[in-house]
């Protein structure tokens, strides 16, 4: 035991000598290291005023070592805390959150990061992200290196949690980069060709609807990038409405037209669909395009020669503009799934959009053959 109080002597030596060189992270290293070799008074008044007076405890109380090299005193951590005035806990943090944020940063796979295995399923996956999002969230964690850790939480779980970019990442993901020319702001190294499509604040709010109340000046400017993101993204969506809106309009009018027209023309003598409550119940079929359209029990003797040559372009006219219409929407339909499962990262999304028919669309195609062949 003697032996690792020496040893435990010589951390404590390294931890104050870097607390006068300005490095907190080192002090807190070797002031844990001497913790577990031999716990004394001195390195937990050390640590203890550390974590409550931040950075600029380390000289104070190196100043004041002689007094505390008698083991037994436990009213120095005590008066130390009076002296330093840090009595606002909200910019305090404590050990299990530094060690936390060392965890963090020494992980070098994204599964370690999270803390998950390689099969791990979509559920398991997003609670995980739930538990370390909350626990790392420099709203609530203000350990050195949180807002890191933070990050880099956020990017493995977008990149985890797509299928594509989870499988390049098993065959090519790993180590980071350790070139500084790789770094891509606050000392964090992502993968390589792994960055993820959307902020750690923005996925945060997506899980959480929103991030942890915060009054502090400096919280709001950490993450001003982020907002005027949302702010963009939210515009681009205002544009998006307004360009929907212009492409509808075509649709619009043709309904209001129809709509008049019914009111001022006298009705077809034939329907597209059945009808029972006009009668049109007897199906027949354009000689040209082989278009299915009803008609009443007297259309065959009304309508003969000319008048019914120009009855079936009418039909075939009508049937060939609605196909056009359905398949204009169905494509609409197709695009407006994929942006959102690309937006919200939603696997189900895209095989929704990939699996739809199209029915109306191919039918398009078979008419334009038909006319092509014409």
């Amino acid at each position: 035991m003697e032996g690792n109080r020496d040893e435990a002597e010589k951390c404590i030596n390294i931890a104050t000598k870097a607390l006068d060189a300005g490095d907190k992270e080192k002090a807190l290293k070797f002031l844990s290291k001497a913790e577990k070799l031999y716990p004394t008074s001195r390195a937990k008044a050390l640590w203890d005023a550390l974590m409550k007076n931040g950075s600029s405890a380390g000289n104070g109380i190196h100043r004041r070592r002689p007094a505390e090299t008698s083991e037994g005193t436990d009213a120095q951590p005590e008066k130390e805390r009076h002296e330093s005035g840090g009595g606002d806990s909200s910019k305090g943090f404590t050990k299990e959150q530094v060690e936390g944020v060392q965890r963090i940063k020494r992980c070098k796979d994204y599964y370690e990061v999270l803390g998950v295995s390689k099969e791990v399923g979509e559920d398991e996956l997003k609670k995980a992200y739930r538990k370390l999002a909350l626990k790392f969230h420099p709203d609530k964690n203000r350990a050195p290196g949180a807002t890191e850790a933070f990050k880099k939480i956020g990017n493995a779980y977008a990149v985890l949690s797509n299928p594509d970019k989870r499988r390049q990442y098993d065959l090519t993901g790993g180590e980071e980069p350790s070139s500084p020319g790789h770094s891509h702001g606050g000392g964090f190294d992502f993968h390589r060709g792994f960055e993820a499509d959307i902020t750690p604040e923005d996925l945060f709010n997506m899980f959480f609807g929103g991030g942890f109340p915060s009054s502090s000046p400096h919280s709001r400017t950490s993450y001003s990038q982020q907002t005027d993101y949302r702010q963009e993204r939210t515009e681009e969506r205002g544009d998006g409405g307004f360009s929907m809106f212009i492409q509808l309009m075509p649709i619009v009018v043709l309904i209001l037209v129809s709509i008049l027209s019914q009111m001022m023309v006298s009705p077809p003598p034939y329907s597209l669909y059945s009808r029972p409550s006009t009668g049109q119940t007897i199906k027949r079929q354009t000689e040209n395009l082989h278009v299915d359209y009803y008609v009443t029990r007297d259309f065959k003797s009304e309508y003969k020669g000319s008048a019914l040559q120009q009855i079936e372009k009418n039909v075939e006219d009508d049937y060939v503009s609605n196909v056009r219409n359905n398949c204009w929407k169905e494509r609409q339909t197709k695009t407006d799934l994929l942006y959102a499962a690309k937006v919200y990262r939603d696997d189900r999304m895209r095989k929704k959009a990939e699996l739809m028919t199209m029915d109306n669309c191919r039918e398009l195609d078979r008419l334009n053959n038909l006319f092509r062949g014409g």
